[in-house]
């Protein structure tokens, strides 16, 4: 399995290489468009390869997916949080309950009671 792993991440490393050599090129990037940036104070464009875009605006739209997904499942972990704090009160409880049945009597008399 882990040939499996370092063969798929060789491919993918080389798959992202001949992209990168395919896109030099370079293309200016705004942060707004030119008829807009008059009336609105922006940073000056900048000049950078094709495939520093292409794989800045993946790592981009990973970064916001992944925040989105932790704000989404925020109520889920809350939840789970919630029911490991109440299931370790309710397995003190119980064992507490064990002991003070069972103080000095036998076992099977404490399970009866």
């Amino acid at each position: 399995m882990r040939a499996i792993r370092i063969v798929f991440l060789i491919l993918v490393g080389i798959c992202l290489i001949v992209i990168a050599v395919a896109n030099r090129g370079l293309v200016t990037l705004r942060l707004l468009p030119e008829e807009i940036s008059g009336f609105f104070p922006s940073p000056p464009p900048i000049q950078v390869p094709v495939f520093l875009a292409i794989f800045g605006g993946m790592v981009l739209g990973l970064l916001i997916g992944f925040v989105w997904e932790w704000i989404r499942e925020h109520k889920h972990r809350a939840e789970a949080a919630a029911k490991k704090s109440e299931l370790a009160r309710m397995e003190s409880e119980a064992e507490n309950s064990k002991k003070s049945k069972s103080d000095g009597d036998d076992e099977i008399l404490a399970l009866l009671e």
